[in-house]
């Protein structure tokens, strides 16, 4: 019978590089967040001021609570910042406003690896509810799920699954990666922080950028362990 078992330890190898490079981060995030900066300007005013320089007038850029929760949502156009970063007057705060004020311009410019991404959103969503119903089943219930279903069958739906999951995450690669971007270069062009401070902001969106590199290596390991474990199972036939 196919074993879950590999598909766990790969899932628990690069879960702990997450917590590592998400530690790290939070880390410099800390450190960091204890220099002012020269401008004295806050996260929200740093977004603010990047959104009117790119000529966005209707987004608006929120508070929201928690550590590190800062995103862009397209749906209704909001710059969604962590109350660290909301509030504060420092080269990582300055970082992630900016960043996320990147995908608002991505969005203002129609940028297609955003727009992509976004299509697929629902796609991704429903294809890590697949996963979590069969791990479900396959715990409590494995006997029964293969008695009813083919093995074959369910291996299929995973690798399809983990496909959609695997995509997804590498389509966020440059999205991600061009919000950075943007952000580096606004806030040099802008005038808004030293070199030094240019060089914190750069480091702190350099290990953010980690956490989904992390995350898309994960997802292809993991597709190709379970499209071999299909492919090996159709050799059998």
């Amino acid at each position: 019978m196919f074993s879950f078992g590999p598909a766990m330890v790969i899932a628990l190898v690069f879960m702990g590089l997450g917590m590592l490079v998400s530690w790290r981060l939070r880390s410099r995030f800390a450190e960091f967040s204890r220099i002012p900066s020269q401008s004295g300007l806050s996260g929200r005013e740093i977004a603010e001021r990047m959104l009117r320089d790119n000529g966005i007038y209707d987004v608006t850029v929120m508070s929201v609570e928690g550590e590190l929760t800062d995103h862009y949502n397209p749906a209704n156009k909001t710059v969604n910042l962590s109350e660290g970063v909301y509030n504060g007057r420092n080269a990582a705060a300055a970082a992630v406003a900016a960043h996320e004020c990147g995908h608002a311009v991505q969005h203002a410019q129609a940028y297609k690896p955003l727009e992509f991404r976004s299509a697929l959103v629902p796609i991704q969503n429903l294809s890590g509810m697949v996963i979590n119903v069969i791990m479900m089943l396959t715990i409590f219930g494995g006997a029964f799920l293969y008695e009813v279903f083919p093995m074959k069958m369910v291996l299929l739906v995973i690798v399809i699954a983990y496909g959609a999951i695997a995509l997804f995450s590498f389509i966020t690669l440059p999205v991600e990666f061009d919000a950075s971007k943007r952000a580096l270069a606004w806030i040099e062009q802008s005038g808004t922080a030293t070199h030094e401070e240019h060089d914190r902001s750069k480091k702190a969106l350099n290990l953010a950028a980690m956490t989904y590199v992390i995350a898309a290596l994960g997802a292809l390991v993991t597709l190709v362990y379970y499209l071999l474990s299909f492919l090996g199972m159709s050799n059998d036939e």
